[in-house]
């Protein structure tokens, strides 16, 4: 046994109960990397707290902050260790310890599906509202980690999902963006709580669409009104589910001529967004007409045209589909006398 064990690697690898007791001293315990992070810290992480000899553990010693103000406690909440810290300090005062960026080991243990290793009493309506410098509260983190199905019900109430970070975003917008928002009661997803909207202007429609979660919105909310709000740059719900695969989400019966002609505030259609994408095979064929693919943008720039020249001209109608040109053609673009035709 060496005289002095690598804590933090035995720790990883399960090796504590190998090590002999004197080398759990608080010096060594406490002793800091270059992160600031100490052998305690990754005890807690890795589920070694019952291993330590009795009296190591004390509210100072799990009080030690890293650089980044993060405690053991803290790191117990992250790798769902909680269950392991003595009963004497799963307190209000030392749970609610916050990191630089404000941080507390209850919003650890949110994001990380671990308040139920917590006694229930401690987490109350006050402390899930409790907020991180971003303005997150213990949903918000919940919401981003997939974790909002683990809080208890009674926090998942409109008032507290409608909570604001300093974005503006709601715990509904957080949801939707991170593809969780089938975690919230089916019955609190509303078409008033769809369309709240952020500092910049976003629903929880665009953050879904964004993503790439516009599926886990409820069918009957994606109606021609809510796909065409804009947020305060001109980018509707339904450009941003066009540039990013989503027009196949949206109700068939839904997805009209009309909608797919809304413009943003540069010209461009959802058809072009799609076009410059590589999502115009999401649009239904009966749509992808002379008429529509000839619309153009403020620059004079078709659907078709940008369809061609970024590569995707096999989602065209095949008669709207370049000609390949012959041998002369072809010997004069090589020249450089000729373009691609178009």
């Amino acid at each position: 046994m060496e005289d002095f064990p690598d804590l933090p690697e035995a720790a990883r690898s399960g090796q504590l109960t190998k090590l002999p007791p004197g080398v759990f001293t608080a010096e060594r315990l406490g002793a800091r990397n270059a992160a600031g992070n100490t052998p305690l810290h990754a005890i807690a992480k890795y589920g070694g707290l019952r291993q330590l000899p009795a009296g190591v553990l004390t509210a100072a010693t799990l009080s030690l902050r890293n650089d980044s103000g993060y405690t053991p406690l803290h790191h117990a909440a992250l790798g769902g260790h909680l269950d392991e810290v003595p009963a004497e300090f799963l307190t209000t005062a030392l749970l609610s310890l916050s990191s630089n960026s404000g941080y507390t080991v209850f919003h650890v243990a949110a994001a990380n599906g671990h308040l139920g290793q917590l006694p229930a009493a401690l987490v109350s309506p006050e402390v899930a509202l409790s907020r991180t410098h971003l303005g997150n509260t213990l949903l918000h983190e919940a919401a981003e980690n997939g974790t909002l199905d683990r809080l208890p019900a009674a926090f998942l109430m409109p008032a507290n999902l409608l909570s604001r970070n300093l974005g503006g975003e709601t715990v509904l917008h957080v949801a939707a963006f991170n593809g969780h928002l089938d975690q919230v009661p089916r019955d609190l997803v509303t078409a008033a709580a769809l369309r709240e909207t952020t500092a910049a202007g976003d629903t929880v429609f665009h953050a879904a669409a964004i993503s790439g979660h516009l599926g886990q919105i409820p069918a009957e909310f994606l109606t021609h009104d809510h796909l065409i709000i804009a947020c305060k740059t001109g980018f509707t719900v339904i450009h941003a589910a066009a540039e990013n695969g989503q027009l196949a989400q949206i109700p068939r019966e839904r997805l009209t001529a009309d909608l797919l002609l809304t413009r943003n505030d540069n010209g461009d259609t959802p058809l072009h967004a799609a076009a410059y994408e590589g999502h115009l095979d999401q649009v239904p064929a009966e749509l992808l007409t002379p008429e529509l693919l000839g619309v153009r943008n403020y620059d004079g720039v078709s659907v078709r045209r940008l369809a061609i020249s970024r590569g995707f001209a096999g989602q065209l109608p095949a008669a709207l589909q370049p000609k390949p040109p012959g041998p002369v053609t072809r010997l004069l673009i090589r020249l450089g006398l000729a373009r691609q035709p178009q």
